[in-house]
């Protein structure tokens, strides 16, 4: 992999401010109470992911033995997810992203917890891109290109940064190799919040008015 990012690819830092990100960690509090956390496993071998997660909006995403999918409501609950906060949403399209969002999903990283190479594509749209925010410890994310062997480079993730990966890095490989435990005081006991939008289904582009022939 070259220097160059892949086309689409933008780490913005410092996207969120302080105040922001203390009243977006209290917004995301308010969901895990609504929506708690659980432990999503992988579906062959039903070993359990080292994050914690819940999601917000119409749809979530879930891994379990059945495998990765987006469902209406929680896997423990049946309850449907709780809404997402609007400013998430205000963000998603303070961005340049298309429609709405459908989903964000929340994963905590509790000290030890970490995120293997993968790719984004268990949704039925890749024109819209992904949206990540952190919150908390500082995180060492890894970013690769479209295939799993490539090379790979490294950035720190602060609170309050924001990834943003459409175009040709919509299908990058990322992964989290570690959080920084201590490096944040936003979270209470520490820990560091990603929270990831996604647009799961097409949407549809309005056809243009015809002209008034008058």
């Amino acid at each position: 992999m070259s220097d160059a990012p892949l086309e689409g690819l933008a780490v913005l830092p410092g996207r969120l401010s302080a105040a922001e990100q203390r009243a977006l960690a209290d917004e995301v509090a308010d969901v895990i109470a609504a929506a708690p956390l659980f432990t999503p496993v992988m579906p062959r071998t039903g070993a359990p992911f080292s994050v914690r997660m819940t999601n917000c909006g119409p749809l979530g995403w879930v891994a379990d033995r059945a495998g990765y999918r987006y469902q209406p409501t929680h896997p423990e609950t049946g309850d449907p997810w709780p809404a997402m906060p609007q400013r998430l949403i205000d963000l998603w399209s303070e961005l340049g992203a298309p429609a709405d969002p459908e989903t964000c999903l929340i994963n905590v990283y509790a000290p030890g917890a970490r995120m293997g190479l993968h790719q984004d594509r268990d949704e039925g749209t890749f024109d819209a891109p992904v949206v990540s925010v952190s919150l908390g410890d500082t995180a060492v994310f890894r970013m690769g290109g479209t295939t799993r062997r490539g090379p790979t480079r490294s950035v720190r993730l602060a609170s309050g940064d924001v990834v943003v990966f459409g175009g040709a890095a919509r299908l990058m490989y990322h992964g989290i190799d570690r959080v920084l435990a201590g490096s944040s005081t936003l979270l209470p006991g520490g820990g560091r919040i990603n929270l990831t939008l996604r647009r799961v289904t097409p949407w549809t582009t309005p056809s243009p008015k015809p002209r008034s022939s008058r």
